[in-house]
């Protein structure tokens, strides 16, 4: 199981012009992630887990401080890499621990066999087993977007670039290359994440007039829509 430490997380609504003007500005001083393929950045794929009181959902949009959510993920469509994730908030710091699933073991987890979190033994994959037992946790929707990232050594930065995004409740597709999603409009996302420190350049860089933070999830987004 990969366990991270705790980082901060900024996140701006963006318009297309500054979308522009951080691509061109970004890779001026920041390596592009090594995941982008041919400059074009790379697709996120995510199934959250969620009940049927949307526990996840509501406590996101009530902005409940101690939080956490359970999401499956793959990058370019590729299978042979998937992960199980529990991402958490405390005291305005993120967490993120990761463990990697088997495309096989995903499928039985898409047809509601769920015995297959317990067998693999993962601690992580115990706790979600576990939790949806007692929280009633359940494959709930898929949220698929492009991403644009870009890193800093330098207080272990991160800012990535959102847009392209979808949404779609039929969990079934969730390894089908040919899911069929229903996209979110105008809508761009700039997150800028890092550990203790954020430098003065990369402060520079993605600092945008009139652009404030916001608690925007894709995950919220799309379940509303």
């Amino acid at each position: 199981m990969e366990k991270g430490g705790g980082r901060h997380e900024l996140k701006h609504y963006i318009n297309y012009a500054d979308f522009l003007q951080l691509r061109a500005r970004l890779p001026c001083v920041m390596s592009r992630d090594k995941n982008s393929e041919a400059g074009n950045g790379y697709r996120v794929r995510s199934l959250y887990f969620d009940n049927y009181s949307s526990k996840a959902l509501f406590e996101k949009l009530d902005g409940v401080d101690d939080r956490e959510k359970f999401r499956i993920r793959l990058y370019n469509g590729n299978t042979d890499f998937i992960r199980l994730e529990k991402k958490s908030k405390k005291n305005g710091i993120c967490f993120k621990i990761s463990a990697k699933i088997s495309a096989s073991d995903c499928a039985k987890i898409l047809e509601g066999n769920y015995e297959v979190l317990k067998e693999n033994g993962n601690p992580l994959c115990l706790e979600l087993y576990t939790k949806m037992q007692y929280q009633q946790l359940r494959p709930k929707n898929i949220v698929d977007y492009q991403r644009d990232a870009y890193i800093f050594p330098a207080g272990n930065v991160r800012v990535t670039l959102d847009y392209d995004i979808r949404g779609s409740s039929d969990i079934n597709s969730f390894l089908n290359s040919e899911l069929i999603a229903t996209p979110i409009p105008r809508t761009i996302i700039l997150e800028v994440k890092y550990d203790h420190f954020l430098p003065e350049l990369i402060r520079g860089i993605v600092s945008l007039e009139n652009r404030q933070s916001t608690a925007f999830s894709k995950y919220a987004v799309t379940r509303i829509l």
